[in-house]
């Protein structure tokens, strides 16, 4: 029978087959709210190869939000894990050890607060998708009316916290009253100015708190906490019970917790520090002035035709985003979206018809079986980012928007049914069906729930979109 994955077990492993980096000599000083696949997949790799590089401790201890189980796991395996890269050629697989702790938010509160005030940690990096920022679609700022929000805000700051909003201001705000050094917080959600929406929303919290000395805390975060925006970019699929077996066979170990990804890794962030960081451009990170360029470019091509192909995937029958590429309409609408945004991309961002071939070959992966369900979820709030913005300024043009109306129309069939969906809007978009309701008025109904009024309000655009779905139902692509 295979050994479990721990320290032991790691150490008579092939060299290559272990860490960059001995754990043991890693100190925590990188909390990571988010323990999900990206992060370790990702974030971790690059701190890990940051640490080897440079001979400095760099090691991150990840908080989970929600997930106590995960915590439990990856405890049993001294925080190790497996990552395999799913080359076209073969797979290969690695253990990574970068993590060198693991809290559940709620039970570890006060082991949370306490790395957060400890002048050792100075950076706190989140994974922890759009809507744990609890952002107001109409604002922006923190909806301090959603009841997750509300019931921190009134709850004791000291205690257990239901949001990692709350969780991380209320150990911000303990860290500036005590002093300690400056901390950079680092977004690393997939969302247009994601450093500047993450220093909002905290400093939001601050405001709207009972704290008595809220003002100062917030001359002090001005000083001491900085926000850097980022892009991150890689492909990492859902793990199932065939990634475990494939370990077993590759290193003869036995992980609870693996993950896999494409071998493709990308990581810009925005050069604007507070304090002492890992250096993460040894391992390829890129450190510039202004990401926007970079960020609206993923955002809108990247992350926007993974969506489109999640819902026209869906619409037509299949599961995965490989599949979508094996269909005759899957390249034709990549490259069709791609040409289709471009105009709206600001100047000095990468070519996009160059990033449009680059996104074909990723896509096309045969080793990748990343789930169409897994990148649908949650559409209210990511087509929000990726596509609304695109399609405002280019009907504001008068320019024709056929593929981001194709895209759309899928998305709307999408919202018919509420059962299983984790969208946090999920309910209120069913219930604006009915048997009765034209589909154009549908369609409007369904832009209001996102925020987007103004496109509910553009008749030519919900009737292309109504237009769309007598096709999509019956499972026909048309480009």
């Amino acid at each position: 029978m295979s050994a479990v994955l721990n320290r032991a077990s790691v150490s008579r492993l092939a060299p290559g087959l272990r860490p960059a980096v001995d754990p043991a000599e890693l100190r925590t000083r990188v909390v990571h709210f988010g323990l999900g696949a990206f992060h370790r997949a990702h974030q971790a790799v690059y701190t890990e190869q940051a640490a080897a590089r440079s001979g400095e401790p760099w090691g991150i201890t990840a908080v989970a939000p929600r997930s106590a189980q995960t915590v439990q796991a990856l405890r049993e395996q001294d925080c190790l894990y497996t990552l395999t890269e799913r080359r076209p050629d073969a797979n290969v697989s690695r253990v990574v050890g970068a993590v060198v702790g693991a809290l559940a938010m709620g039970p570890d509160t006060k082991a949370v607060d306490a790395l957060l005030a400890d002048p050792e940690v100075t950076v706190v990096t989140l994974t922890v998708t759009e809507k744990g920022y609890h952002r107001s679609p109409l604002t922006g700022g923190l909806d301090t009316s959603a009841a997750p929000v509300a019931a921190d805000l009134a709850a004791d700051p000291d205690g257990p916290l239901g949001t990692v909003v709350g969780r991380l201001t209320a150990g911000l705000a303990a860290r500036m009253r005590a002093g300690a050094p400056p901390i950079s917080v680092v977004s690393c959600d997939n969302m247009a100015g994601n450093g500047a929406a993450l220093g909002r929303v905290i400093h939001d919290f601050v405001r709207a708190s009972a704290w008595p000395d809220r003002a100062q805390i917030l001359d002090r975060m001005a000083e001491a906490v900085a926000f850097p925006a980022t892009v991150v970019d890689r492909i990492v699929p859902a793990t199932g019970e065939a990634d475990r077996t494939a370990v077993v066979t590759a290193l003869g170990v036995r992980d609870a917790l693996p993950v896999t990804a494409e071998p493709y890794r990308q990581w810009v962030l925005e050069d604007s520090f507070a304090a002492p960081r890992p250096p993460w451009e040894s391992d390829g990170a890129l450190f510039v002035p202004d990401v926007a360029p970079y960020q609206l470019t993923k955002l809108r091509l990247l992350n926007g035709s993974h969506s489109a192909l999640a819902y026209l995937g869906t619409a037509a029958g299949l599961t995965t985003i490989a599949e979508t590429m094996t269909a005759d309409w899957g390249e034709r609408l990549v490259r069709a979206l791609c040409a289709e945004v471009a105009p709206t991309l600001p100047a000095g961002r990468p070519d996009p018809l160059a990033y449009a071939v680059d996104l074909v070959i990723r896509f096309r992966n045969p080793a990748m079986h990343h789930l169409l369900r897994q990148i649908g979820s949650d559409g209210s709030l990511k087509i929000t980012e990726r596509w609304l913005p695109a399609l405002r300024e280019l009907r504001a043009r008068g320019t024709s928007t056929p593929v981001l109306e194709l895209a759309l129309a899928a998305w709307v069939l999408s919202t018919q049914r509420s059962d299983a969906s984790t969208d946090p809007a999920a309910d209120a978009l069913a219930a604006r069906w009915g048997p009765a309701t034209h589909p154009a008025e549908t369609v409007r109904a369904l832009l209001r729930v996102l925020g987007a009024a103004d496109l509910a309000d553009d008749d030519a655009l919900t009737a292309a979109v109504a237009d769309r779905l007598p096709a999509l139902r019956a499972g026909h692509i048309e480009i």
